[in-house]
């Protein structure tokens, strides 16, 4: 008997040797894929779709300054000169703190979690940790505001300056107001670390088995099995989470507005306030009254937004070459 117009028929036999017919709507079929297709394709489309609108708005702002614009100090909407030479040094100096207060714990975090911890331990610790991650920024920059800063301005800033005498560096001179860059980057280090620590994580799961039985069998203790066979086999795939947590680090927007004081100058102290790109748009988009300052802020806009752009890219194919790599050796 033919099938239906339109309709696709499979033919298979069931266990007693009895052919099936199954009919599939060939032109259901052809729907959903047009369907998912299109839905796949939305979103590289959105994402261009944002990038142009936001780059229109700034050209005019990087039309007429040029590559000033980028290295220029001046902020003043009043006069109309615009620079974001803060915004974007406070951007890349708070991102490079959280970076290196958080990396070490999340990499240790995760060694612990997939080397070390007991089965029974590894699934309330490792939902802990990623518990972090579903803090809204504002409640940490509430906890910044009432706890972090306090601290900072009375024990820890006099301690660092005067009695480690670390204010001859430059990097802790001058007084203690408490929001400061060093805030800033003490919160986003604790928002990051669940990102690194689990992206960590996956990837030293991810590691054979057979890497850490070679090191042991060879006489080598568990943690040198650790160091010598495990880090290195996971050493891209864990750069890689460092990356995608410096893309969070660097579009963070309400708990680093609350902590770091809002001051669009370059200070080498890290007890100086400080701006970031983010903080200014937060600051001062409500506010911009000419097209002068409206196309300045989504100036800076598009510079942040290739900026985290690139970086989350670099992370993912990072991230990409270890799975590549394992799915080959497993092989």
């Amino acid at each position: 008997m033919s099938a239906p117009e339109g309709r696709a028929v499979v033919e298979a036999r069931d266990g007693d040797g009895a052919t099936l017919r199954i009919h599939g709507a060939a032109i259901g079929d052809r729907v959903y894929s047009s369907a998912i297709t299109f839905f796949a394709l939305c979103v590289p489309l959105l994402l261009l779709a944002i990038a142009w609108e936001i780059g229109v708005a700034g050209w005019p702002a990087l039309h007429k300054f040029g590559f000033g614009f980028l290295t220029s100090s001046d902020w003043d909407p009043v006069k109309g000169e615009f620079g974001a030479a803060p915004a974007i040094y406070g951007t890349i100096v708070s991102s490079i703190i959280a970076l290196l207060l958080a990396t070490p714990l999340a990499i240790g975090v995760s060694l612990f979690l997939s080397e070390i911890a007991p089965r029974w331990l590894r699934q309330p610790v490792g939902f802990l940790v990623d518990l972090l991650a579903a803090i809204p920024s504002v409640v940490y920059g509430l906890w910044g505001i009432f706890v972090l800063l306090p601290v900072l301005r009375d024990p820890v800033m006099p301690f660092l300056r005067d009695t480690l005498h670390l204010d001859k560096t430059g990097l802790f001179s001058g007084p203690a107001y408490g929001p400061s860059m060093l805030a800033a980057g003490i919160i986003l280090a604790i928002m990051v670390l669940p990102y690194i620590a689990s992206v960590s994580r996956e990837v030293l799961l991810a590691v054979p088995r057979s890497q850490r039985e070679a090191a042991l069998a060879l006489g080598a203790t568990r943690w040198e099995a650790i160091w010598g066979a495990v880090l290195p086999y996971a050493r891209s795939g864990i750069v890689g989470g460092v990356i995608l947590g410096l893309g969070r680090a660097l579009g963070e927007t309400m708990a680093v507005t609350m902590v770091i004081g809002n001051r669009p100058e370059i200070a080498a102290s890290l007890f100086a306030p400080g701006y970031t790109m983010a903080s200014l748009l937060a600051n001062e988009f409500s506010e911009a009254s000419s097209d002068a300052h409206l196309s300045a802020l989504m100036a800076v806009a598009f510079v942040l937004f290739v900026i985290t752009l690139i970086v989350n890219a670099i992370a993912r194919w990072l991230v990409w070459q270890v799975s590549r790599n394992t799915s080959g050796r497993t092989a």
